[in-house]
């Protein structure tokens, strides 16, 4: 009987995702596990005079609890879902509140809570649902017709960019605005409305700069760096990109790239110049074709949702998602200043796999061929 219960739920589950962007996703975080293996192995043995797999089977883990974690979210009911918004939203948005209290700082950074076995990121946790939260905002009923609900969602905002400032993280702050503001557009806000908020959080982000320069230097040196590369030190930026040019269309082959040894926070900060290096600008395209695809089927399914929550929650998903990816692919082909931001499901870390899962099973989710209403 219990079988039979199991084998039913599995069939309706199967029959309701949308099995394009499961595989998708499935391949991603495979490739994540290829690719880690190729890139961490001799940084473990070599620099850190650990055992060759230490980064890999830590990688290995994460990855399985991450499809768990997507599997998990898919299966429950989406209007359950919803309801776990909110707690789960402030649950993050506690974590993320501890790090400047019990966080470990990293080259100036303090963006990770010790958790022994691994140094979570709350911000990653957050930002999916920091979406859904927003949309939650904008799709209430009482506000329908009233300008409350971009005000609202507008402090929300605020409430994670003053945490997020204080590590710094001036990469995750920019990603979380775009996505605001994308989100925000979505739900029917007009063009001049977000005019004039990027104009305030342009000149917000310039007096936060001039007025702490201390505490924000390495941000003002990249930016420098940037824009002027004779200012400063661009080793990182331009080996990457040296690296991209070195692998061309197909590679050096596996194990033969130089860029994984030579800069820090390579298997993390720069997977897309390690993949191109060893396998080819081909394979790097190939990826983010996989990601284009996964925000299509995304973006495609909005149009057949009549729930405006679900409509305006997968665009605004899809719009995280397409954003990290290409700030990653931006900051490797030394168009956008560094960051340190993760390519989802590939880059090493347990924090963005657990991130990226997240984000994954509430596509999953919300793209079922099911209809649910929110009132």
């Amino acid at each position: 009987m219990l079988e039979d219960y199991f084998k039913f739920t599995f069939i309706n589950y199967w029959r309701s995702i949308d099995k394009k962007i499961f595989f998708c996703f499935l391949i991603l975080f495979f490739l994540g596990l290829f690719f880690s293996f190729s890139s961490t192995s001799s940084l473990a043995g070599e620099r850190l005079n650990k055992d060759y797999y230490f980064f890999f089977t830590k990688h290995l883990f994460f990855t399985f609890l991450a499809i768990f974690i997507m599997i998990t979210i898919s299966i429950i009911k989406t209007e359950f879902l919803l309801k776990l918004v909110t707690p789960l939203f402030m649950i993050s948005f506690i974590l993320l509140a501890l790090v400047p209290i019990f966080g470990v700082e990293v080259k100036g950074a303090k963006r990770w809570i010790d958790l022994y076995y691994f140094r979570l990121q709350p911000i990653e946790i957050l930002k999916p649902f920091f979406i859904l939260m927003t949309v939650k905002i904008l799709t209430l009923k009482k506000f329908q017709i009233s300008q409350v609900k971009y005000v609202l969602s507008f402090m929300l905002l605020v409430c994670v960019l003053i945490l997020l400032i204080d590590q710094p993280d001036l990469g995750q702050s920019i990603l979380l605005t775009g996505s605001w503001v994308a989100t925000v557009f979505i739900s029917g806000v007009g063009l001049f409305y977000i005019f004039i908020f990027f104009s305030f959080f342009l000149a917000s982000l310039s007096a936060v700069l001039f007025l702490l320069p201390e505490k924000f230097e390495y941000i003002i040196n990249r930016l420098i760096t940037f824009f002027d590369p004779s200012q400063g030190d661009r080793f990182q930026s331009t080996s990457a990109l040296d690296a991209i040019k070195l692998g061309g269309l197909t590679g050096q082959g596996m194990g033969e790239g130089i860029l994984k040894d030579s800069v820090p926070e390579a298997h993390t900060d720069y997977v897309i110049a390690v993949i191109s290096e060893e396998y080819g600008s081909l394979s790097s395209i190939i990826i983010l074709f996989i990601f284009l695809y996964i925000s299509f089927r995304i973006i495609k399914n909005c149009f057949n949702q009549d729930n405006q929550f679900l409509k305006i929650a997968l665009s605004g998903l899809a719009t995280l998602l397409i954003f990290q990816t290409f700030i990653h692919a931006g900051v490797n082909t030394n168009l956008l200043p560094t960051t340190g931001m993760t390519l989802p499901f590939l880059s090493y870390g347990g924090s963005s796999l657990i991130g990226s899962s997240v984000l994954a099973g509430l596509v999953l989710n919300y793209t079922k061929n099911k209809t649910y209403l929110y009132d």
